[in-house]
């Protein structure tokens, strides 16, 4: 009886530790974090219209939204955007307002904060 049990512990461990080996190695196929942090949603608005600052921003899965002042002087305006990350390029772009907030695709999170401002 003792040893029956203890073949079937040996075996538990053995499978228990195939399965840890397999999950392991799958795991190294998911893609880096998606970086949210301010610098990284202000790269794509260069030229005139330039992020000088950001005042608020936030990321849910590969949406963002930011809330920003471009511009210098008499033509500086707070502006909010909506961005998405091209995973395949490792940066994010700009996503179109009209197209994502007016017919609702966005979590919930980014509609809220980047699609009911200016």
């Amino acid at each position: 009886m003792q040893w029956s049990r203890a073949a079937a512990v040996v075996l538990l461990l053995v499978a228990l530790g195939v399965g840890v080996t397999k999950a392991s190695s799958r795991s190294s196929t998911f893609p880096l974090s998606t970086p949210c942090n301010a610098p990284a949603l202000a790269a794509p608005y260069t030229g005139p219209l330039t992020v000088r600052s950001v005042d608020s921003f936030g990321c849910v899965g590969h949406w963002a939204y930011i809330w920003a002042t471009v511009g210098t002087g008499v033509q500086e305006i707070g502006v909010t955007e909506v961005l998405h990350y091209d995973a395949a390029r490792g940066l994010w772009r700009n996503a179109s307002r009209v197209k994502y907030c007016n017919h609702h695709l966005l979590p919930a999170y980014v509609q809220l904060w980047g699609c009911n401002s200016n």
